[in-house]
């Protein structure tokens, strides 16, 4: 299967969108996705750009997505944070995950960073083979800490 990457442009969110459903379904938190399609291109391509995206397309479908953005860290300084690698179902094994994060890497490369970083479901095995047959180094022993929008305002509220 013939594929080729390439960064994202406005019109390509509706699809972007599209793949963030998909892997809400997948993750089984499909009512949580707040995002618009608005949203989207005003975050990835309104005067403060919040976010880079690679898009893997083949015959014209949007089959995968990365979405990254600059993180900073006190002990390695600027890193990227990898939000999404999604590949859309029909897509995965054709080696799309490849290329996008191929792509990321790269990216990351050219721009210097010490590190890029991701979050894993921990039930998600092939991810989590994926990630580790690529060298990343999967760390089981850290939690993932939110203070969601709700949470911000009950913490607001109390101090």
């Amino acid at each position: 299967m013939e594929y080729h990457i390439r960064e994202a442009v406005a019109e390509d969110m509706p699809a972007v969108l599209e793949l963030i459903k998909e892997l809400a379904r997948f993750e089984r938190e499909e009512n949580e996705v707040e995002m618009t399609n608005e949203g989207l291109v005003n975050g990835g391509f309104g005067n403060e750009k919040l976010f880079h995206c690679f898009v893997g397309a083949t015959n014209d479908t949007i089959a995968g997505m990365a979405l990254l953005y600059p993180r900073y860290s006190t002990w390695k300084g600027p890193v990227l944070h990898l939000e999404d690698l999604i590949v859309s179902e029909a897509f995965r094994g054709s080696g799309l995950g490849t290329a996008l994060l191929d792509e990321v890497v790269k990216f990351a490369a050219q721009l210097g960073v010490k590190r890029i970083s991701w979050d894993v479901l921990d039930w998600n095995e092939p991810a989590i083979d994926f990630y580790e047959k690529k060298g990343a180094r999967v760390l089981r022993d850290w939690d993932v800490v939110h203070l969601d929008e709700k949470g911000i305002q009950q913490y607001l509220r109390k101090i």
